[in-house]
């Protein structure tokens, strides 16, 4: 048996001889009945894979792997030629089967239609309650002290702890002395403030979606922003989000407005590629800039050198700077159905992603964004996906623990509880 394998290894064409022969390098390898080397027949599909017998030494010819690249770029993403080859009468039953995936398709579009119904209904009976964090907010209204009954963890803590409340107070001082010696820390907030100062602003730079638009430049005005509310248009489709402000001196509107339409049908030529509602327009408005405050544009100077005398001007030029308020100024869609190009699309499909984050996310918990409790619930949730993959990979380990000759189980032949995060 030895004896034939060595035949086999080192027997091969005359060719293959030779190149085993020239310390190894193999440049070229022929095949047999021809001048046609191997990486000419693979490009041309002239061999599949399976035929292909080559020594190490060939697999290290640049040639012959380019054109192995080559031929397997071509195979991949081809079908099998299974449904391709069935009888004729068997892919007449297919098409049947395709028209009730049509009919389903337009089941799911009536579907997210009526929820989209119940959405509008609903968003009536959220209104007051929306009315009430505004006023809070804003400091129209104080609550009562039922409407401020919850108990927070820290409180949770303390008491149990069970601090008394000169232990509390003497904290409370620590607390202020600790601030106070920390010179680069902000100062105390009045204690008699009304509302809650920064409280759009601070939900913002909390979500790192919207912290991304956010420039320092911004702060400022979205200091003075009271409310975010959404409205929800039936027919067509669609919502708006608007972001109410309180006068100010950097614009005169009292609401900056962004209107989104959406789609919930299928697209007659692609069907099948329904997959519930998407935004498929957007609208801004014109902002009412206060001379010189306009944050969406920048001034700025070059010197230009005259060619032929030699002399030099400053040209001013005004150009679009980075901004938040740059949110309401989207490129628009084509009503003729021409296609944008690569930067507008990217745009506005980021632009997309935001308005419909502000619907679903910003704008019913904006409280828990505000203290952070929102993103510390993502952060929890991909936590939960990591720590699954590695539950997996420890029942693997148990396992192998099992099966170890060296390993002892703890006293009392119980294996020790894992350790859960509170």
């Amino acid at each position: 048996m030895a004896d034939q394998e060595n035949e086999v290894t080192s027997s091969g064409t005359p060719q293959a001889a030779e190149a085993e022969a020239d310390d190894g390098g193999v440049e070229e390898v022929e095949l047999e009945g021809g001048e046609q080397t191997v990486a000419a027949a693979i490009a041309q599909g002239g061999i599949t894979i399976g035929d292909i017998s080559l020594a190490s030494q060939a697999l290290q010819n640049p040639q012959v792997l380019a054109a192995l690249q080559d031929r397997l770029g071509g195979i991949m993403g081809q079908t099998s030629g299974y449904v391709e080859n069935l009888p004729k009468v068997v892919k007449r039953r297919i098409k049947a089967l395709k028209n009730l995936q049509v009919q389903c398709t337009k089941i799911e579009a009536k579907f997210y239609e009526e929820v989209h119904q119940l959405e509008c209904k609903y968003a009536k009976q959220y209104q007051p309650l929306f009315e009430r964090r505004r006023d809070i907010v804003t400091g129209t209204v104080e609550p009562t002290d039922s409407d401020c009954e919850w108990e927070s963890d820290e409180e949770e803590e303390e008491d149990a702890e069970g601090k008394t409340e000169e232990e509390k107070l003497v904290d409370d001082l620590k607390e202020k002395a600790k601030l106070a010696v920390e010179g680069d820390k902000e100062e105390p907030m009045d204690e008699n403030v009304e509302g809650i100062p920064e409280f759009w602003l601070t939900v913002f730079k909390n979500c790192d979606l919207i912290n991304d638009m956010v420039q320092e430049h911004d702060e400022n005005i979205l200091k003075h922003l009271t409310d975010v509310t959404v409205d929800f248009t039936e027919d067509p489709m669609g919502f708006t989000l608007l972001f109410h402000f309180e006068p100010n001196d950097y614009f005169s509107n009292t609401a900056l407005t962004k209107h989104y339409v959406v789609r919930s049908e299928p697209d007659e030529q692609d069907p099948f590629a329904f997959e519930g509602p998407e935004i498929i327009s957007c609208k801004g408005c014109h902002i009412d800039w206060k001379k010189g405050k306009n944050v969406t544009v920048k001034v700025v100077k070059k010197k230009q050198k005259h060619k032929g005398r030699g002399t030099t001007r400053t040209v001013t030029k005004t150009i679009q700077n980075d901004s938040f308020f740059n949110f309401f100024n989207p490129p628009q869609v084509p009503e003729d159905g021409s296609e944008l190009d690569d930067d507008a699309e990217q745009i506005l499909a980021a632009d997309f992603e935001i308005g419909h984050f502000f619907r679903e996310r910003i704008v019913p918990k904006a409280v828990l964004y505000f203290t952070g409790e929102a993103m510390e619930d993502e952060e929890y949730e991909e936590e939960e996906g990591e720590e699954g993959e590695g539950e997996e990979e420890g029942e693997e380990g148990d396992e192998d623990e099992e099966h170890d000759p060296d390993w002892k189980p703890p006293a009392g032949g119980e294996k020790p509880q894992e350790c859960k995060q509170q």
